[in-house]
């Protein structure tokens, strides 16, 4: 009987028998199973049961959305339902590391970061397409698998683009090291949120460094100061793409279907190494602003974990901006070196 009851724990739905543990985070956790009808191997995410109204909410979203999506680049949706109160939502099973941890062994190759970049792309045009922005795009969030195909997963925060606003009664929510600007002033997020942080990911990839690192509330300000710098020694055109996925003003730049047209039309690898960029010196004057808006943001920011296990991204979070007072530092003065940057146009 024993043995009966636990072969039963193991068992969602009749159908998956669960096996290790892949991750758990604060809403959920995910394990390879087999699915007993087809015999494949599949990856079971089973939510909490306990958990607030916008934990439940935040559930819904994800099954929801997942649903109506289906591309190569990303993690598809085979079955969801209720085991023991507890929704479970079934995807594929991606093996292989994630984007985070191929970074972490050293940074890529122009022609690899490329190819991701083109596939991770195309999938974002794909959910666009269907009416929804992701708003969490990060290397802890990209699967890399064998390495042909990389996929994006992890649609927790994902919302509707006909109801995309950055915030929820006043919080920013999204990974830190990778909000776009408008996501950290708390304004409304649009499609080209995405872009900006898949630019931020494919830097990253090339560097082998974070471009905004350090504490939630230093990071969050940081882009507000100055933009990313693509590193020396790129090919021009993939230089230009990066510059132009990470420009301040959302408007300018161009769709998720354009970054993956450009990246995976090109014919040039850039194959060559490039140097690190050094890192732009802010004037004492800009130090102290930032000083500043530091105390006023930490002053109030609080940041609730809800990450990809054994992820080294910071936090998805959620921070309280009420005390910060934008305009007053006139930052558009720090942006003056993007004034000659190309932009590539949809």
């Amino acid at each position: 009987m024993t043995e009966q009851r636990e072969r039963d724990a193991t068992i969602v739905a009749d159908r998956y028998l669960l096996g290790e543990l892949l991750g758990r985070g604060s809403f959920a956790e995910v394990r390879k199973a087999r699915d007993l009808r087809t015999g494949e191997m599949v990856a079971v995410k089973v939510y909490r049961a306990e958990g607030s109204v916008q934990d439940r909410a935040r559930q819904r979203r994800e099954l929801a959305l997942l649903g109506r999506l289906r591309h190569p680049a990303l993690v598809g949706m085979r079955d969801s339902g209720v085991t023991d109160g507890r929704p479970f939502v079934v995807t594929d099973l991606v093996e292989g590391p994630t984007l985070s941890q191929r970074i972490r062994e050293g940074a890529l190759p122009p022609a690899e970061v490329r190819r991701i970049g083109a596939q991770l792309a195309a999938g974002l045009a794909h959910v666009h397409a269907a009416g929804i922005v992701h708003r969490d795009v990060k290397p802890a969030n990209v699967l890399l698998g064998d390495g042909s195909q990389a996929r994006l997963a992890d649609f927790g925060i994902a919302v509707a683009i006909d109801g995309t606003v950055a915030t929820d009664e006043g919080c920013v929510v999204g990974t830190v090291a990778y909000l776009s600007p408008e996501q950290a002033r708390g304004q409304q997020v649009g499609p080209p949120t995405d872009v900006w942080s898949l630019g931020l990911v494919l830097l990253e990839a090339l560097t082998g460094r974070r471009e905004y690192p350090g504490p939630a509330p230093e990071a969050a300000m940081a882009r507000l100061f100055r933009r990313p710098e693509v590193p020396p020694g790129l090919p021009a055109d993939l230089a230009a793409i990066l510059r132009s996925m990470t420009d301040p003003d959302p408007a300018r730049r161009p769709s998720a279907a354009t970054v993956a047209r450009l990246l995976a039309g090109s014919s040039r690898t850039g194959t060559g190494a490039h140097r690190r960029a050094p890192r732009r010196r802010i004037g004492a004057r800009w130090r102290a602003l930032l000083g500043v808006a530091t105390v006023l943001l930490a002053g109030s920011a609080a940041v609730v974990v809800a990450v990809s296990p054994g992820s080294s991204e910071a936090p998805a979070a959620v921070l309280d901006l009420p005390a910060l007072d934008l305009p007053a530092l006139d930052l558009p003065a720090l942006d003056l070196p993007a004034l000659d940057v190309p932009t590539v146009q949809d």
